[in-house]
């Protein structure tokens, strides 16, 4: 992935905060567990962030459902073929 997403403010913060913490730190033994519960955390946000885009791949999109809709209210049930609006009338975007 090339593009990096952006940080709002208040995670630059937080961060930084972490980042203090960490290099205050000398005892090895909380620098273990710090970085398991860091290792949980992305392995986690990993898996969410697949979930979430499984999902979102899953569901049509409402601009699809709505584009069949009015061809089928146009009387154009067949949404791959053009048909003719009623009374003459378009809709424009």
């Amino acid at each position: 992935m090339s593009d990096q997403l952006a940080l709002s403010l208040g995670q630059q913060f937080e961060l930084e905060r972490m980042n203090r913490v960490i290099d205050s730190t000398g005892d090895a033994q909380m620098l273990r567990g710090l970085a398991k519960q860091l290792l949980q955390a992305w392995q986690s946000q990993k898996a969410a962030t697949q979930w979430i885009m499984r999902q979102q791949l899953a569901t049509p999109s409402s601009f699809a459902i709505d584009a069949v809709k009015g061809l089928e209210l146009m009387g154009g049930g067949d949404p791959s073929g053009p048909s003719a609006p009623p009374n003459g009338t378009m809709d424009v975007l």
